[in-house]
């Protein structure tokens, strides 16, 4: 049996302090809810879309263990827009893997975004990120990830511990099917501080500031080697001023 190691959850309504000392925060889903205003049961009604994902076709270790699709937003005072469909672009300092390329992916679908939790959703990290650094608009990039173990082995992160070129992120665990491994490990971007746990319960998140942390998770194994499993994620990163790409590589 695999060991794991319990998030360090943070304390409900406590999110943007931890931020500031800690440079990340876990939050259960019961605390999600509460930030965004959305019931439990709302927060399950956005697992919409992960049965259906397009192979990310760009994966430069030659793996087909990932599936993917990719929006984006503009969160501000005056509300949650969706921008112009564009390519996610980050600069090789961030990520030596895949960046410096321009990666086109399918949007997420409608039956998502026209969600008004989704609203919510994007509206209330939006707004924590204002009460942890005074910025704004948030200009937001949202990930569908689903990482499979058809191979034998799924990747959720192939460019090894990173950070996103952002300044913030959040990493919310859809759902964990047939799995082993998948284990989030955080650091600090300036020292030797590490934390690792494992995200099991559907709608727990890790949000983190990009400027302070790095950030990774290990990969995935079958449980049953004839019964292929997958994690699904979906990641949300908010950045000031403008999309990576559009104001040059910070």
């Amino acid at each position: 049996m695999a060991v794991t190691f319990p998030p360090p959850w943070t304390p409900q309504g406590t999110e943007a302090g931890a931020l500031r000392r800690e440079g990340y925060a876990v939050l259960a889903p019961g605390a999600l809810a509460a930030l965004a205003g959305i019931e439990p049961a709302g927060l399950a009604r956005l697992a919409v879309g992960w049965d259906d994902l397009p192979p990310d076709t760009y994966l430069r270790d030659g793996g087909r263990y990932r599936r993917r699709r990719h929006s984006c937003f503009v969160v501000g005072a005056d509300g949650v827009r969706m921008a112009p469909h564009r390519a996610h672009w980050q600069s090789l300092d961030y990520n030596a893997l895949h960046g410096g390329m321009a990666r086109m992916y399918e949007p997420l679908p409608e039956a998502l975004v026209t969600r008004p939790e989704w609203t919510r959703l994007l509206a209330a990290f939006g707004a924590l990120c204002s009460r942890v650094r005074d910025a704004g608009p948030w200009y937001v990039e949202a990930h569908q990830f689903r990482i499979d173990t058809t191979d034998g082995i799924g990747r959720p992160t192939p460019e090894g511990a990173h950070r996103d070129g952002v300044d913030f992120v959040a990493v919310c665990l859809v759902g964990r099917h047939g799995i082993k491994g998948g284990e989030t490990r955080v650091f600090d971007a300036a020292g030797p501080d590490g934390h690792r746990f494992t995200l099991e319960a559907p709608w727990s998140v890790l949000l983190m500031d990009d400027t302070r942390v790095i950030h990774e998770s290990t990969p995935i194994q079958p449980l049953d080697p004839a019964a292929p499993g997958h994690r699904d994620t979906l990641v949300l990163t908010y950045r000031a001023g403008a999309f990576q790409g559009e104001d040059g590589a910070r």
